[in-house]
């Protein structure tokens, strides 16, 4: 299968231009000519790093959904909420499509593109087999539900700031949506620093 890198033709990550890449440097010392950013054929430690941000990532999801997310005080009393016994009490009270979207905001998206993140990663590194048009559906997949993300967060932000009224009623957000915003950067990091041109390297050959 011929690629560019093969016929060593580079994209610049800045202004997207297609250009010549020069056979006798080393990509880093290579610059674009039209926005002088480094360019690279691939990015540089792509599969190190991105497995960095799903680990550390994969970790965090333990505090996010063990600590509480937000607090809300009615009248002087009130208990704090993790992720989850929020969306149970938002299924209790009749709030079924809220606690639905909830549930997938907070919990099954941010774990499903983990997991789909390490999957990719899995099969370029040939440890489970997919096809090249597989990884890139589930890659697809990926970059398009991270954007609902940080819609839980966004929900608590607006809470906290407009709900404070004294000694009737006040929101407080929790340790665990500090640590559920981690999640969400490093799953965008992690995203971030996948090459999706390394799931159609592994059967092309090589231009040494």
């Amino acid at each position: 299968m011929k690629t560019g890198r093969n016929t060593g033709l580079g994209l610049c990550s800045c202004c997207r231009k297609l250009q010549q890449l020069n056979p006798h440097a080393a990509d880093i010392r290579l610059h674009c000519c039209r926005c002088g950013s480094r360019l690279h054929s691939r990015i540089p430690n792509s599969i190190l790093r991105t497995w960095i941000f799903t680990l550390i990532g994969l970790v965090m999801m333990v505090p996010a959904n063990i600590y509480p997310v937000m607090t809300v005080v009615y009248l002087g009393s009130g208990e704090p909420d993790t992720i989850l016994s929020g969306v149970i009490h938002l299924a209790q009270a009749g709030m079924m499509p809220i606690a639905i979207l909830v549930f997938i905001a907070s919990i099954a998206v941010p774990l499903i593109k983990l997991l789909g993140i390490m999957l990719l990663l899995f099969s370029i590194q040939g440890h489970w087999h997919l096809s090249q048009r597989q990884c890139t559906l589930l890659y697809r997949v990926i970059q398009f539900i991270g954007r609902w993300s940080m819609l839980d967060l966004f929900i608590i932000s607006i809470l906290v700031t407009l709900v404070d009224l004294g000694a009737i009623a006040t929101i407080n957000a929790g340790s665990g949506a500090s640590a559920f915003a981690g999640v969400v950067v490093l799953t965008l990091f992690a995203a971030l620093s996948f090459d999706p041109r390394l799931i159609w390297d592994r059967e092309a050959p090589s231009n040494g």
